[in-house]
């Protein structure tokens, strides 16, 4: 199973601050989505950077076209309302893994 790094760009950078409510909707389906990912397994860290804005998930796929798939099935992504930059990734360092 192989490591991969989706970085999330949303549509400004005061996007924490000021979405809209059929934003904030979309970004309630995006945080179910992980914790899917999550719960079966799949989704190793995810979270905001806050300053300057984006989104960051680590997450476990067989192979990049599945990686893709899961990228775009995020509801942030597959709405259109954030960019979506996929990377391979190798965890290297984590508290907890020997």
């Amino acid at each position: 199973m192989a490591e991969w790094l989706y970085l999330l760009r949303p549509p400004r950078q005061t996007f924490a601050d000021d979405m809209t409510d059929g934003e904030a909707a979309i970004m309630s389906e995006h945080l179910r989505y992980l914790q899917e990912l999550l719960a079966e397994g799949k989704l190793v860290l995810a979270g905001p950077s806050l300053g300057p804005v984006f989104g960051v998930c680590v997450f476990e796929a067989e192979d990049e076209d599945e990686a893709r798939r899961v990228a775009e099935a995020d509801p942030a992504v597959s709405s259109g309302l954030q960019q979506v930059e996929l990377s391979p990734f190798r965890v290297t360092f984590l508290r907890g893994r020997g």
